[in-house]
């Protein structure tokens, strides 16, 4: 799979919401055979809801476009860091595999990620795969 070319979608995406004065944090979700099957940018102070993340954005088109919330072998490029709720939602949609561009020291999910110890709807997912980070920072 082509981390670079995919990381670079989800640059457009954020460049999407910079252009609308968000958040810059894009996001593109690519299933097996590298098709893009959703992509999101962040939309929160428009619509005026916390769940207008890019990630989120992204399941629901690609869970509409797959007619399945099982994401499973699905990659979820993402500019940032995803923070504690959208990662609950990845676990949930059973993602593979997460990319990301830049670190989250505030609001990332590894800064909160004790916090899903105790919970059983989120200790029983496994995300399988590999977490990478850094990919295209300077962008």
């Amino acid at each position: 799979m082509n981390d670079e070319f995919f990381m670079q979608q989800a640059l457009e995406q954020a460049e999407k919401a910079f252009d609308k004065q968000e958040v810059p944090i894009g996001a593109v979700i690519v299933d097996a055979q590298e098709v893009v099957v959703g992509v999101g940018y962040n939309l929160v102070e428009a619509l005026h809801s916390q769940l207008e993340h890019a990630e989120l954005r992204a399941l629901r088109l690609a869970t509409e476009q797959r007619n399945d919330w099982r994401l499973e072998r699905c990659t979820l490029y993402v500019t940032l860091e995803p923070c504690a709720m959208c990662f609950a939602a990845l676990k949930l949609s059973r993602i593979s595999r997460v990319v990301f561009g830049a670190d989250s020291p505030l609001f990332g999910y590894r800064k909160d990620q004790d916090r899903f110890i105790g919970v059983p709807a989120l200790e029983d997912i496994v995300i399988v795969g590999v977490y990478n980070y850094g990919l295209l920072i300077s962008e």
